[in-house]
């Protein structure tokens, strides 16, 4: 027992500590070349927070158990949303760039409409819907990428101080290896410390396994909150939430095709159906349309996502 709560113990260490230099070398980055840090967190700092979702996705897809991939991309969308994002804004409100803040939006629901629409009318998920989905996370990519580069560039401040971009991608390399390995020792350790305690495998899978692979999301974005870049957080969550979608799914369908789930019920209809992926999409349009109508966040949005996340979870342990 005390092997696994010291190695739990060290896993939050690195996540801390990982967490501290991705956001470092991401606003690093940003000041270098002058491009929102909402752009950098949509897309650079994302991809390092997801990594923990794409090894749990694609490992269970070579074991044959590619359905969890399905529950992963969904619920990790909704605890980004609703838990993490939704943190932020409680605690600390402010603006939102809507022009930084549009491409993702708008690839997230595109993404989202695809993901849900082929489960309803087919209920399953074939190795071609994988590539599209990879082919979406590709044009997001170069998109985004045409964007920094063709940003108009700004007048660099008399008294700033000169960026080492070395130094900032060193910092963002060793920075998403910390995190994904303290997320891995959190997950493992936490669910060995919870069955030699008696927790029920359904709660493990509820709360060790799908928090612990946003863990990262939830660090950056407290780390980010202390050290004031709060665009940063909100644009890691929209790009971690696209990434979830067409990364970490798109690799385990194409690795494993697998049917829709159907292990759980809700009024006699597959659960995640009827509850989880109209959550999905009501979580996100909370978040976002404030953000694009009145280019600003409100504590209210924060408090009613942490309310809907609260009862999300009670009604998951209540099927």
């Amino acid at each position: 027992m005390l092997v696994p709560v010291l190695l739990f113990a060290l896993g939050f260490v690195l996540l801390i500590k990982g967490g501290d230099w991705f956001v470092d070398g991401a606003t690093d980055i940003a000041r270098k070349f002058h491009v929102p840090e909402l752009l950098i967190g949509a897309t650079v700092v994302s991809i390092g927070t997801t990594l923990p979702e794409v090894m749990v996705s694609t490992t269970s897809a070579l074991q044959g158990h590619s359905e969890i991939s399905y529950g992963n991309a969904i619920g990790s969308v909704i605890c980004n949303t609703a838990l993490i994002a939704a943190i932020t804004i409680a605690v600390k409100p402010g603006k939102a760039d809507r022009k930084a803040l549009r491409l993702p939006v708008i690839f997230f629901f595109l993404a989202a409409i695809l993901y849900a629409g082929n489960a309803y009318l087919t209920g399953e998920f074939t190795r071609p819907f994988g590539f599209l989905l990879l082919g979406i996370f590709l044009v997001y990519m170069i998109i985004t990428v045409l964007q920094m580069k063709n940003s108009p560039q700004e007048e660099a401040e008399e008294n700033q101080e000169e960026v080492d971009i070395k130094k900032a991608v060193l910092l963002l390399i060793i920075g998403a290896a910390l995190i994904a390995i303290g997320a891995n020792l959190l997950v493992e350790n936490g669910t060995l410390i919870a069955q030699a305690l008696g927790v029920p495998e359904s709660v493990i899978a509820l709360t060790f396994v799908a928090l612990g692979t946003s863990l990262p999301e939830l660090v950056t974005a407290i780390t980010s909150l202390i050290k004031g870049h709060g665009a940063l957080s909100l644009g890691n969550v929209i790009g971690a939430n696209l990434f979830n979608l067409v990364l970490v799914s798109g690799a385990s369908i194409a690795l494993a095709p697998f049917h829709v789930p159907t292990s759980k019920v809700l009024f006699g209809m597959n659960s995640s159906l009827v509850f989880e992926i109209p959550v999905m999409f009501g979580v996100m349009l909370i978040l976002t349309v404030p953000a694009l109508l009145k280019e600003k966040l409100y504590r209210a949005q924060g408090i009613s996502l942490l309310l809907i996340y609260a009862a999300f979870c009670a009604i998951q342990f209540a099927l």
